[in-house]
């Protein structure tokens, strides 16, 4: 199952008349624009995702800052987002895919089987040279289905036990691993056990994903292998979807644990490791 599209196989599809759904995902920890960034150019015909209010409830303690929300909730808002059952999904950002792996991994929990991240993003169509548009896009609302389950999860207990026969990956920035800094989790540090691989290190300058053999390698040298069970968190479930479709381009499978480090920090019962070190 592929999980990336490039510039010019998204183009070719739209220039076919081919149905692909784009979904325009910009958001990013400490700037609250995504829509205006949207509004002001966008991949034509994208529609806008807003990843606070549509791929998530509210925040909450128990379950973190970006808790996933309920099937008929996300339901509702992929068809509001025009997508239909047998679509292809497209979804970016201009990040690196790192808020746009949320909308990827939550259409494919929910069984949506041809979901894209476009590699590179919005900077990877710009720099194709293709154009923008600006605006909102309002489609015909559409008539998907949507189940649960698709995808491999774990919970705080699960977290709390990974690394005893497994991979624990932390997604985050190292020094919050680390840490040294917690801009807004009450609790610096890490999970007990977990191994420190930053989003960051899944692309390359341009923001693009590493060949599928340099992300089986980086995730090889952090332990990662076909035998070892691996689970993916971060501070809220949002960059840690990114690093579920980086192993998913490595070859390997994963589970991702929602609540993330947001939901273990708020909790204290858990203990929270600090340094390099696993802990």
């Amino acid at each position: 199952m592929d999980t990336l599209i490039d510039v010019a196989g998204l183009k070719a599809r739209m220039a076919a008349g081919q149905r692909t759904v784009v979904l325009d995902v910009r958001w990013a920890l400490g700037d609250a624009e995504g829509r205006s960034h949207y509004l002001t150019g966008h991949i034509p015909g994208a529609v806008y995702v807003d990843l606070p209010t549509q791929l998530a409830d509210p925040a909450d303690p128990g379950r973190g800052r970006h808790p996933l929300p309920s099937p008929a909730r996300f339901q509702e808002a992929a068809r509001s987002w025009g997508i239909r059952d047998g679509d292809v999904v497209v979804a970016y950002d201009d990040a690196g895919n790192t808020s746009a792996a949320r909308a990827w991994w939550m259409l494919r929990n929910a069984g949506v089987r041809t979901v894209y991240l476009l590699d590179g993003g919005l900077a990877a169509w710009r720099t194709a040279g293709l154009p923008v548009e600006g605006g909102p896009v309002q489609p015909d609302t559409g008539d998907v289905v949507l189940a649960d389950g698709s995808m491999q999860v774990t919970d705080a207990d699960g977290a709390a036990n990974w690394a005893a026969g497994g991979v624990l990956l932390d997604a985050r920035a190292g020094e919050r691993f680390r840490g040294e800094v917690e801009p807004v989790d009450p609790r610096a540090g890490h999970i007990p056990g977990a191994v420190s691989a930053p989003t960051t290190g899944n692309l390359d300058d341009d923001g693009r994903f590493l060949p599928a053999e340099a992300l089986r390698q980086r995730f090889a040298n952090l332990g990662v292998d076909a035998a070892t069970p691996t689970a993916v968190y971060c501070g809220s479930g949002v960059t840690a979807s990114h690093e579920m479709a980086a192993l998913e381009i490595a070859g390997f499978s994963a589970a991702l644990f929602p609540g993330s480090f947001s939901e273990w920090s708020n909790d204290a019962s858990r203990p929270v490791a600090t340094g390099a070190d696993p802990g």
